[in-house]
């Protein structure tokens, strides 16, 4: 069963509330436009999607997925680097790039950018920052495509809307697909994007059910219960 989380609005969220029915399971296009239609606060909401997996502990899913609608601001990106490859991440436009100065800066408690990105030789000192970067989810991992030699592309890539997901140690993996402002065809789209992605992480020696609940809701919305058998990509 999805995870309706209950958030404060006064009025706002009291209409919110009786237009999700809270014992139905919608198509997930039904159940994206609804939320779309819900986000009324002042500001662009994000549309959250909410994965419930039946995994064991031992299971990782975790990697990145682009979208094939763009959404939200450039994000920031730092890459430990040198050289040549240094070069290559300035060009492509990272936000910040360096080795040994970046580490100490980022020892020093700064962790302003979105994405860390790492050539593979210097992860041995990278992977030192472990209790900072470990911590905010922001640590290179080859994974997710952020160690790497092709340094242009990731950069490259990143910046424009890749985004990283992962489930926690409860199965749960969230990530948003757009924001309240796109069309609902558009983030449709993107939803289809994300969920055939998970579709292909699951794991070959599990058994049973994989998928066990999805959900949607904005921002400052409510959750809103998606009927995931019936999806067809």
């Amino acid at each position: 069963m999805a995870t309706i989380v209950k958030k404060s609005g006064g009025k706002r969220y009291d209409a919110i509330k009786k237009s999700v029915d809270k014992l139905k399971y919608y198509t997930f296009e039904e159940a994206i436009d609804l939320a779309r239609n819900n986000a009324t606060a002042k500001f662009d909401e994000t549309i959250e999607i909410t994965v419930n997996l039946n995994i064991l502990q031992k299971h990782s899913i975790r990697d990145t997925v682009s979208f094939p609608n763009a959404f939200g601001k450039e994000r920031i990106v730092a890459v430990f680097a040198q050289g040549e490859k240094a070069e290559e991440a300035k060009t492509a436009g990272a936000s910040f790039v360096g080795f040994e100065d970046l580490i100490e800066k980022i020892k020093g408690g700064f962790t302003e950018f979105d994405v860390a990105i790492s050539t593979p030789d210097l992860m041995k000192e990278v992977g030192k920052l472990g209790q900072v970067l470990g911590r905010k989810g922001l640590m290179p991992n080859p994974k997710t495509g952020t160690v790497t030699l092709d340094i242009a592309a990731a950069v490259k890539s990143f910046k424009s809307g890749r985004f990283e997901y992962r489930a926690d140690k409860n199965g749960i993996v969230r990530i948003g697909i757009g924001k309240a402002s796109m069309q609902t065809n558009e983030l449709v789209q993107n939803f289809k994007t994300f969920y055939d992605e998970i579709i292909k992480k699951k794991p070959t020696d599990l058994k049973g059910e994989y998928v066990k609940s999805i959900g949607v809701t904005s921002t400052m919305g409510v959750g809103i219960r998606i009927e995931h058998k019936k999806i067809k990509l």
